[in-house]
């Protein structure tokens, strides 16, 4: 099978979309099909990003900053896709995430007769009420019911998901959740000398992992930087790096991390929090449970489906999340041994070889829909 992703974001930015389109990949290069990438290149300034990632043709096109939106660039599709799409002759187009470029991957398969199946995965509607911006909320979700009512099979990665998309409209839902690498990310890449490092007196390190920007809120962590008897540790970067680091001074802030040094920083921590609510599935939540972590996140989005209460984290209402923070670390540390078992074992089924193979069923599927209606 020849599979076209056009893909939102892809390296050089490290995020829950471009990660989730390298295992694709990676998967489709094993199995023996044939991909072909388009996506952003970096905007006007920086480096050009890779035209070709391990084999594989990446076709950019030029991308803007929007940053009253995301704190992501955004590809902007060209009439060129079309020629791009035709040359490659897919049988299937992968809409990873699709806004902007998506739309335009959209337009092109459609006017080339290819079958699309797009997934969802970033809640721009979300992201824009975290920037304070409601009328982009709203014509967010315009956009998304226009596209999405115009390919073959949307895939949400949970229940929440589905639902927000059933809400608006959204026809031909259906449920892909996302694969972890559980090898990597396990209880035994914890690290004594790194514990030490982050809290040299030995205090309980608590943890979050993920993009330093506003639709993450990792402001409401500051109730725990705030205690004594804590070590809080902030593993990413973003645009709020340098507001967080005012609000939070005695916080260890390490950059972004990736591979086996984000591997071995998750395991290093004694319990997890994700505070943002706008998560479609949350990756992290995922990786951190495979390192063994008990995890705290809103009772909002993805980690409703990830997170077992009182099994293998707390899931708080968003409405007292920062109230009930400290007192629900404090219950998980308690009682971690119990909690860091169950959340391991939860996630020991969803490798990444097993979600794929389920992603390539969806994908014959629009196929054997798209041979139907043409022999119609």
């Amino acid at each position: 099978m020849r599979v076209a992703i056009v893909a939102e974001s892809f390296l050089p930015n490290v995020n829950g979309v471009s990660n989730s389109v390298l295992r694709v990949l990676e998967h489709l290069r094993r199995t023996g099909h044939e991909a072909l990438v388009i996506a952003p290149d970096t905007p006007r300034g920086e480096p050009a990003a890779d035209r070709i990632h391990d084999g594989i043709r990446v076709h950019r096109v030029p991308s803007r900053m929007f940053p009253k939106v995301t704190s992501l660039p955004l590809g902007v599709p060209r009439p060129r896709m079309v020629g791009v799409l035709r040359g490659f002759d897919p049988h299937v187009v992968h809409l990873a995430s699709p806004a902007l470029l998506g739309y335009g991957g959209m337009q092109a398969a459609r006017f080339l007769g290819v079958p699309t199946v797009a997934v969802y995965q970033t809640d721009i509607a979300g992201f824009a009420q975290s920037y304070g911006i409601g009328v982009a909320s709203r014509a967010a979700w315009a956009w998304n019911r226009h596209l999405h009512s115009r390919v073959d099979r949307t895939l949400a990665p949970s229940t929440a998901a589905m639902e927000d998309l059933a809400t608006h409209g959204i026809p031909r839902v259906f449920q892909w959740a996302r694969g972890v690498d559980v090898t990597g990310f396990a209880p035994s890449a914890r690290s004594n000398e790194l514990r030490a490092r982050w809290s040299p007196a030995g205090k309980p390190i608590v943890g979050f992992v993920g993009r330093l920007a506003p639709e993450k809120h990792v402001e409401r962590l500051a109730v725990l930087a705030r205690r004594d008897d804590l070590q809080l540790v902030i593993v990413g970067d973003g645009v709020d790096r340098d507001k967080l680091r005012t609000l939070m001074p005695s916080a260890v802030f390490t950059g972004a991390l990736y591979g086996d040094q984000l591997a071995t920083a998750y395991a290093s921590m004694d319990v997890f929090v994700h505070p943002g609510e706008h998560e479609t599935f949350c990756q992290a939540v995922q990786e951190a449970m495979a390192s063994g972590l008990p995890v705290i996140a809103p009772n909002a989005g993805g980690p409703r489906d990830l997170v077992a209460p009182y099994r293998t984290g707390l899931l708080l209402t968003v409405a007292e999340f920062e109230a009930r923070l400290s007192q629900s670390v404090d219950h998980l540390l308690d009682e971690r041994a119990r909690y860091s078992l169950a959340a391991r074992r939860s996630v020991l089924g969803r490798t990444w070889p097993a979600i794929c193979e389920e992603l390539l069923g969806h994908y014959e599927a629009v196929r054997v829909s798209g041979r139907r209606r043409r022999a119609a």
